[in-house]
């Protein structure tokens, strides 16, 4: 049996990752809610590990949210996520974990990084000003992954996502991302008959979109991969790999699809007074692909499927 641990079980991409894991049967996998182990808490993170003693430590766990959220507390973003990502990073090498994989995001490159955005652009010019403090923290964990692989030679890898989206997702009225906020507000505006939805930004930039429950098979996919390949397609100052679908959108043409997917038929009025964020933000996924891994939704695919679960999570109360 391996004995996995996954932080942030709850959260969307960590619940989807529990759901794969599981149909392995020669997988054990540990979770603990936020009341049972706070990750802020370096002592209960350690006792909880050592006493446990993971093969495999999946770290989902992260305070997340889109750019209202992210601007309004910039501070518990930055704080928060460095200290989930120290503790477990660090209580793991402790408790002599040799295997870890940690997720973070595409908001750590630079704002006008080249496109499509390459591994190789981190740290290669200024970040995006709305969630730089996440963007940071982010970057943190990446250098500590492979700080901590090179002092200690201990495998601890970093996937980087885009913009996910799917079951579990966030639909918050103010905290949502981008694409559970759009679900909720045009199915609410068919339900209301509202004859229009507005839409923040001019709807002209561009963005990368994954389904959650392929971000989560790209992880145990990259987990697993033996290490003398992970090490072949990396370097030790450069290990982290993106995860994208290799295709971008435009928020225009995005809000016209959910609202088709949601069966809005009203008209959508664009607020430019909001802020747009990033023009563009498309992840290179060459190397993934490289290794014969692909995304098995497409956006259309991907769109219906949210849907049909917040639906089920509006009927289930």
């Amino acid at each position: 049996m391996t004995k996995i641990f996954v932080a942030g079980h709850k959260g969307m991409v960590g619940s989807s990752i529990c759901r794969q894991l599981e149909s392995n049967s020669n997988n054990e996998i540990i979770t603990s809610s936020r009341s049972e182990l706070n990750l802020l808490n370096q002592e209960e993170v350690l006792h909880f590990f050592t006493c446990n003693k993971f093969d495999q430590i999946y770290l989902a766990a992260a305070k997340v949210g889109g750019i209202h959220a992210n601007n309004t507390y910039p501070a518990e973003f930055i704080y928060e996520n460095l200290m989930i990502q120290n503790n477990v990073i660090h209580s793991a090498y402790l408790s002599n974990v040799q295997k870890l994989l940690f997720l973070g995001s595409s908001c750590i490159y630079p704002k006008f990084a080249n496109q499509p955005i390459e591994e190789k652009s981190l740290l290669d010019g200024h970040l995006e000003p709305t969630n730089e403090p996440y963007a940071i923290a982010k970057i943190a964990g990446i250098k500590l992954c492979e700080s901590y692989n090179r002092q200690y030679h201990v495998d601890y890898r970093s996937l980087m996502p885009t913009n996910l989206y799917g079951p579990g997702d966030n639909y918050h009225n103010e905290n949502s991302h981008v694409v559970p906020a759009l679900i909720r507000r045009f199915h609410k505006a068919k339900i209301d008959k509202s004859q229009e939805v507005v839409v923040w930004g001019s709807g002209s930039v561009y963005r990368d979109f994954l389904h959650v429950d392929d971000m989560a098979n790209a992880s145990i996919f990259v987990m697993n991969l033996d290490k003398s390949l992970y090490d072949k397609i990396t370097t030790a100052r450069q290990s982290h790999i993106n995860a994208g679908s290799g295709l971008e959108i435009s928020i225009k043409e995005l809000a016209e699809k959910i609202a088709k997917t949601v069966s809005f038929h009203g008209s959508i009025k664009w607020d430019e007074a909001k802020p747009d964020g990033t023009p563009r933000k498309l992840l290179d996924n060459s190397i993934l692909s490289s290794l014969d891994w692909e995304p098995s939704y497409d956006i259309d695919s991907g769109l219906k499927n949210a849907f049909e679960h917040y639906k089920n999570d509006l009927a289930l109360g």
